[in-house]
């Protein structure tokens, strides 16, 4: 299975996504602001509320500079509804069931669990600058620490 790999100065596909609300949310709407666009496997398990958690807490300081944060997962809106709710999250959480845009980014794959390869959601991350373009495209992050070790190659730490 050939997987796309983005890579900074590339044009970051554009995409429209329905939110936890069911509302289309398009890439292109957040032109002139840097995005940070999230990948993670599945809404309320361990590592994504994490994950998602140390977002909703870093969220004032990333609005401040300017970025703004979007979860992408294959959840349905309204699981993404449950977790918003239950974790109170502040930030948009996207629905792709059908993976189309986890592929367009290459966070959908062969990824090795266990000693065994599978195939799946590669959690992954990237920062879309003001003009569209890829600066930062991280595969395989790790829930915990992530978004501290991405403040800090931010500059915000």
């Amino acid at each position: 299975m050939t997987q796309t790999r983005l890579e900074p100065g590339d044009a970051a596909p554009d995409f429209t996504l329905p939110d936890s609300e069911g509302k289309a949310t398009s890439l292109s709407s957040f032109h002139g602001k840097r995005v940070i666009l999230y990948f993670y496997p599945a809404a309320m398990t361990p590592g994504c509320t994490k994950q998602a958690c140390d977002f909703r807490d870093s969220l004032a300081s990333l609005t401040a500079a300017g970025f703004v944060v979007l979860g992408v997962s294959k959840d349905s809106p309204q699981k993404l509804a449950k977790f918003v709710e239950r974790d109170a999250l502040t930030f948009p959480l996207l629905s792709d069931p059908e993976l189309g845009v986890h592929q367009a980014y290459g966070a959908y794959g062969e990824k090795t669990m266990y000693g065994r390869t599978t195939v799946g959601v590669l959690r992954s991350t990237f920062v879309i600058d003001a003009d569209g373009k890829v600066e930062k495209a991280l595969y395989n992050v790790k829930a915990t620490g992530h978004v501290a070790r991405l403040r800090k190659d931010l500059g915000l730490a």
